[in-house]
């Protein structure tokens, strides 16, 4: 019976130098992978962040295009062609704050700009927000009078609502 109990001891001993050799074998394999996937997610990291830097950059720039374009052509426009105009377009692009742009308050302009574009990020809410807001304000540009629009939103510089 000794040779039985020795083999059997030869065999578990075996059984477990092979178990204690996968479980190292799995351990390298494990670290190995994650030194991968931490690679993989910081070229991840390092490509969104310069995705996302050019895209600031371009939106700047796009930004800037549209608001030296846009004071360029309705400089000239007179006080009931920028109520209509900006009545129209607050009602149809008001969402980007075009309205905003064409009575000359660019920094309202842009903040509805930068809302609406926002609204690729935020599934729509902020461009909603401000969809309702252009809606908003070419329903009140048209209603108001000549007079009571230019003293208002182009004499008074009320530049919201």
């Amino acid at each position: 019976m000794s040779d039985d109990n020795k083999d059997l001891r030869d065999d578990l001993e075996d059984m477990l130098g092979d178990a204690k050799e996968g479980v190292r074998k799995a351990a390298e394999k494990a670290e190995e992978f994650g030194k991968e996937a931490k690679e993989k997610a910081s070229e991840f990291a390092k490509e969104a962040k310069e995705k996302a830097s050019e895209f600031a950059g371009d939106a700047k720039e796009s930004a800037k295009e549209f608001t030296d374009s846009a004071k360029e052509a309705f400089d000239s426009a007179s006080g009931d062609n920028k109520k209509v105009l900006a009545g129209i377009l607050g009602i149809l692009l008001g969402w980007i704050g075009i309205h905003k742009f064409i009575l000359g308050y660019n920094k309202e302009g842009v903040i509805l700009l930068v809302l609406g574009l926002l609204g690729f990020f935020t599934c729509g809410i902020t461009s909603a927000i401000s969809g309702l807001i252009g809606l908003v304000e070419g329903i009140i540009y048209l209603t108001k009078t000549d007079a009571d629009f230019y003293n208002t939103y182009q004499a008074g510089k009320k530049s919201w609502f």
